[in-house]
């Protein structure tokens, strides 16, 4: 296994993982923004890593691999940390939407990738802005400094979740024609 910067920024976003559920059910008044703090670690650290990997030429199959993992299992751990959390309809099925297009978008890739067509299915732009609303979001919704500020983040959480209809169904548009090819 090949290991460098990118790698290693990738690996210290999982090992965040349990620290930040740890923080995130601590009973203090600091917890919130402690866990907050530590999922806004996390999307530095995604962002960091890419921008890394292509800095320093250090770009690998195992962190090509890796990066995704360690993005959709923090986020999808914040999720459910934020449903179990709050009774709230419309946060579980924008949630369960998120989650749901991370699986099918996966699984899309792979699949274009096993026919020869991964291209077709690169990142866009409009998943670039789905992520950045969906991580303020869930730093927001788990700070919850302010009502105001809450409120703010429940809208941008919703906003992520049309950005998350709009870039799945532009992938699957994308690839719709090899799709249904038989």
């Amino acid at each position: 296994m090949p290991f460098n910067l990118p790698i290693a920024l990738t690996l210290f976003r999982l090992v965040l993982l349990p620290v930040f559920v740890f923080f995130f059910y601590l009973p203090y008044t600091w917890a919130p923004f402690t866990a907050a703090f530590i999922f806004w670690l996390a999307a530095v650290t995604d962002a960091l890593d890419g921008y890394a990997a292509r800095k320093l030429g250090q770009s690998t199959r195992f962190g090509a691999f890796l990066d995704p993992v360690a993005d959709k299992v923090m986020v999808s751990t914040a999720l459910v940390l934020l449903v179990q959390q709050n009774d709230n309809i419309y946060l579980t099925l924008a949630a369960l939407f998120m989650i749901g297009r991370e699986i099918v978008i996966s699984a899309l890739r792979e699949w274009m990738a096993e026919i020869g067509k991964r291209g077709v299915v690169a990142v866009s732009w409009i998943g670039k802005y789905k992520t950045a609303a969906q991580m303020i979001a869930i730093i927001g919704l788990i700070w919850k400094p302010t009502p105001l500020l809450t409120d703010v983040a429940y809208a941008l959480f919703y906003v992520a979740a049309l950005l998350t209809f709009w870039s799945m169904f532009s992938y699957i548009s994308a690839a719709w024609k090899d799709l249904i090819e038989e």
